[in-house]
């Protein structure tokens, strides 16, 4: 476990000591802020209108005005950003020699892969993390559903671990951090479209691609409801992506 934990604190050491670390986190914060205050003042100029309205006034609420929307922009924003935060985990040690260092350590194959990438979830936490003092101002607009902010922070959360997961096994193949992004980019890309199947492919076919995609998965949790298949989904998700890496570190062991 320590050596886990010393792998992750590296990991996300060198997230802030690279511009793309700052970059990617700075840019979020810029945007996801730009979105927020979009919707911020949409919403108020709604809410005003709605109180001359009885009728308007129960459908104009926090929850379905801002906070399923922003994080709706979010998890597009993050889908955007995921693919260049992990495009570095293994492609950079690669292309530096300083894999080789690592595999003729005492450290397991599962030990690098966990902590490489406990230290992007590390980065990632802190993104997410610099969203707070939204929930707030959100106190303060509306009073929101507290369960459905949870909802959405640990759906949002656990569809950018996934965007994590893939990008990692897309830095296992490369030594061109380039071509990890654009190759992990491309495949999340068609997990997230997968969710339009079921309106185009037959219906059998159809809603089977949309259970595999991701976004059918968030839209339920961002409406706060936490069913179990979402959660087991996106955890057996990370876990197969986690475990495909590991198995592409421990062959180089026997390169």
């Amino acid at each position: 476990m320590r050596a886990i934990l010393a792998i992750a604190r590296r990991e996300l050491d060198q997230y802030f000591a690279t511009p793309m670390g700052w970059l990617c986190l700075c840019g979020f914060v810029l945007v996801t802020g730009f979105f927020f205050a979009l919707m911020t003042s949409d919403y108020a100029m709604q809410a005003s209108q709605a109180a001359f309205d009885p009728y308007s006034q129960g459908q104009i609420n926090v929850n379905d005005w801002l906070i399923a929307p922003f994080f709706g922009n979010t998890a597009v924003i993050l889908l955007l950003l995921c693919p260049a935060l992990s495009m570095r985990l293994f492609a950079e040690d690669r292309r530096q020699r300083s894999m080789e260092l690592l595999l003729s350590s005492p450290v397991s194959s599962a030990q690098i892969v966990l902590g490489k990438y406990l230290g992007a979830l590390g980065f990632l936490v802190v993104m997410l993390a610099a969203t707070l003092h939204y929930s707030f101002i959100l106190h303060w607009l509306g009073r929101p559903d507290p369960g459905i902010l949870a909802s959405n922070y640990l759906a949002t959360f656990l569809m950018a671990a996934c965007f994590m997961a893939v990008g990692m096994l897309a830095s296992a193949f490369t030594d061109n951090q380039i071509v990890a992004l654009v190759v992990s980019f491309g495949g999340l890309l068609a997990l997230w479209v997968l969710s339009w199947a079921d309106a185009i492919a037959p219906s059998g076919w159809g809603t089977v691609l949309a259970d595999i995609s991701m976004l059918s998965h968030l839209e339920q949790l961002t409406k706060g409801l936490l069913h179990l298949q979402d959660i087991v989904y996106y955890l057996s998700f990370i876990g197969f992506f986690v475990f495909a890496t590991w198995q592409r570190v421990e062959a180089w062991r026997w390169q």
